[in-house]
């Protein structure tokens, strides 16, 4: 995991405190910088991009003249730089050796980590260890990355899964135990790759909101670390679920989830 910095901006005449795990990339034009977030927050200010790499630190790299990017936020490199939320950017073609060197020297790190993997080591063992999880009502597993020569994420194996899971994925529970995602869907989406990548590499907590082709399903999903080389993933069917507001502070609490207001990413002074 990269460690995290805070840096402190001016932007439109406030102080704003960044996190450095929060910023996807920085564009820089003649006379100021626009700092973009993981919340969607653009934040301009007066500053040089060498100031902002090096108040940023490790995991950035420059794409060009004008432009640094999180390692965190890549998702894959192609004719362009595609992140993890779904955008991308040009870079400079003459150095995409570079920069594709620069980035897999980062993932290769983490990757080689996982042999020191503190997983449990049968499937006995797991569900011994995620035994509380059997009679939730809702899905929960523990998935174990599947990366390639390239080190993508490409796949992941069901390590552990509830039964409120077998039922939401409409497979059986002695089959997703110790199968593919892949092997089971033929029809796999690589949209959640992303999110599981980054909660496993960059020990990220993450909430995905979208359609499942492979179960005709409407979910969300909140991803999070677990051993080196796993996320855990409780999965909720949006059908399901009834929004209540039971207090004139639960609708202030909704814009805030929804970031109608103060995005989590900046504190403003």
């Amino acid at each position: 995991m990269l460690e995290s910095k805070h840096l402190s901006i001016v932007s439109r005449g406030k102080t704003i405190i960044l996190n450095s795990n929060t910023v996807l990339y920085v564009l820089t034009g003649e006379r100021n910088a626009e700092i973009h977030t993981s919340s969607g927050n653009t934040y301009e200010t007066r500053m040089t991009l060498g100031e902002l790499e090096e108040k940023l630190g490790e995991g950035f790299i420059k794409i060009h003249r004008g432009c640094i990017v999180s390692v965190m936020a890549i998702h894959d490199i192609t004719d362009r730089i595609n992140l993890s939320n779904g955008e991308s950017l040009s870079y400079t073609a003459r150095k995409k050796k570079q920069i594709m060197e620069q980035f897999l020297s980062q993932q290769e790190s983490m990757i080689r980590s996982f042999d020191n993997s503190d997983a449990p080591a049968t499937a006995a063992e797991y569900s011994r260890h995620y035994s509380v999880f059997d009679a939730l009502p809702i899905a929960f597993t523990d998935i174990e990355m599947v990366f390639n020569d390239e080190k993508r994420a490409v796949d992941w194996i069901f390590r552990y899964a509830n039964p409120a899971l077998a039922r939401l994925e409409k497979q059986p529970l002695e089959q997703l135990v110790g199968s593919s995602f892949g092997s089971l869907f033929s029809n796999m989406d690589s949209k959640w790759l992303r999110a599981y990548e980054r909660a496993t590499l960059y020990h990220e907590v993450l909430e995905v909101v979208d359609y499942s082709p492979e179960i005709d399903t409407y979910l969300k999903i909140i991803c999070f670390p677990t051993f080196k080389g796993h996320c855990g993933c409780i999965l909720f069917d949006i059908s399901e679920i009834s929004l209540i507001q039971n207090s004139p502070d639960a609708q202030k609490a909704l814009e805030l989830y929804l970031g109608k207001q103060q995005k989590k990413d900046g504190l403003e002074d």
